[in-house]
C-alpha cells in the first residue's frame, strides 16, 4: 500500500461554456504539509510576539525594581542631607543667640593681656567655596552629588561646632574677666607709684583703693572660685578669688568675709565687707588684679560704677 506520501489525486477542471476541462495532479502529503505550515505561521507569530512581551515586562520590572532601590537610597540619602541642615541651623541659632556680649565685659576683655586671651582662642574645620566648585567639576551622576553634599555639610557642622566652642570659650573668659567695681566709694588712691601713706617714701601701689563705709559690700568683680579668706598680714583679712584663664582678684582690708574657701561666686555677688585691717590708715577696699601672675591697673578693666 502506498504511503501517503506518495498519493496523487487528479482534480479535473471543466468549463461548461465551452466543455474544455483540464487535469491537476496533486500530491497529498505535500499539499497536507503545505496547509500545516500555513496555519502553523500564525500560532508561531503569536508565539514570538508573547515571548517577546514577557521578555520585555520582565525587563521593565526589572529596572523598576531597581529605580525603586535607587529611590529609596536616594530618600535616605535626602532625608540626611535634611537632618545635617537641621542641625547646622540648630548651631546658627545658638550662635546668633549667644554672639553678643556684655558691653562691659566685652571691653574689659580686649585689654586682657595677650597671654590670657590666647588661652579662650580655638579653630574649627571649614570647606571653602573653591573646593565644592572644584569637586562638582568631576561629579558623574546623582550620587556623587549627595556624597558631595553630604561631606560639604558634615564639615560646616564641624566647622561650626568648633566655632560654637571658641564661642562659649569667649563667654567663659567674658565671665572670668573683672569689670565691675567691687564697692560703691570713691578712688583714694591709683595704681602705680606713690608715696607711702603711712611712712611717707615712693614704692609701688600694686591695686587701686576704694575708700568707703566701713561694713559697705564688697562684691566680686567676676565669676570664679574663691581661692583663700583669711588674715594675710599687712592685707589684713584678704580674700582671694581665682576666676580661670589665669586672672585672680584680691580684696583686702576688709571687715570681714561673706564667702568660705572653695565657694563658687558670680559677678555682683557679696563676698565681703569692707574694713580697716592690717596696715592701713582707715576704713576702705584693697583691690588688685593679677594676670597669669603679674599685676595689672584694675582701672584698665573697670567699667561704670554701679
Amino acid at each position: 500500500m502506498p504511503s501517503i506520501w506518495s498519493r496523487r489525486f487528479t482534480v479535473v477542471f471543466v468549463d461548461r461554456t465551452t466543455g474544455v476541462g483540464r487535469r491537476a495532479t496533486v500530491h497529498l502529503g505535500w499539499s497536507l504539509a503545505t496547509l500545516a505550515f500555513l496555519f502553523s505561521v500564525p500560532v508561531l507569530v503569536g508565539l514570538g510576539i508573547r515571548w517577546a512581551t514577557v521578555a520585555e515586562i520582565s525587563s521593565l520590572r526589572s529596572a523598576a525594581l531597581t529605580l525603586g532601590m535607587e529611590n529609596a537610597s536616594y530618600k535616605d540619602a535626602t532625608g540626611e542631607l535634611v537632618t545635617q541642615v537641621v542641625s547646622l541651623q540648630g548651631v546658627i541659632d545658638e550662635l546668633a543667640a549667644r554672639a553678643n556680649l556684655d558691653p562691659d565685659s566685652a571691653r574689659a576683655m580686649q585689654k586682657l593681656p595677650a597671654v590670657v586671651k590666647d588661652r579662650a582662642m580655638g579653630g574649627g574645620q571649614t570647606i571653602s567655596r573653591r573646593e565644592i566648585v572644584a569637586a562638582a567639576a568631576v561629579l558623574i551622576s546623582p550620587e556623587d552629588s549627595f556624597n558631595l553634599l553630604r561631606d560639604a555639610l558634615g564639615r560646616l557642622e564641624l566647622g561650626l561646632r568648633g566655632v560654637r566652642s571658641d564661642v562659649e570659650r569667649r563667654h567663659a573668659l567674658a565671665a572670668a574677666t573683672p569689670s565691675i567695681w567691687p564697692a560703691i566709694g570713691w578712688l583714694s588712691s591709683s595704681f602705680g607709684y606713690r608715696p607711702d601713706p603711712l611712712s611717707g617714701a615712693r614704692g609701688h601701689h600694686s591695686a587701686i583703693d576704694i575708700s568707703a563705709d566701713k561694713g559697705a559690700r564688697v562684691v566680686a568683680t567676676a565669676d570664679g572660685t574663691v581661692e583663700s579668706a583669711g588674715y594675710n598680714g599687712n592685707y589684713g583679712n584678704l580674700l582671694v578669688v581665682d576666676h580661670g584663664f589665669g586672672v585672680k582678684t584680691k580684696y583686702g582690708h576688709l571687715q570681714g568675709f561673706a564667702v568660705k574657701q572653695g565657694a563658687a561666686v558670680r559677678r555682683g555677688d557679696v563676698v565681703g565687707y569692707v574694713g580697716a585691717t592690717g596696715r592701713t590708715t582707715g576704713p576702705h577696699l584693697h583691690y588688685e588684679i593679677l594676670a597669669n601672675g603679674q599685676l595689672i591697673d584694675p582701672m584698665d578693666l573697670l567699667g561704670r560704677k554701679r
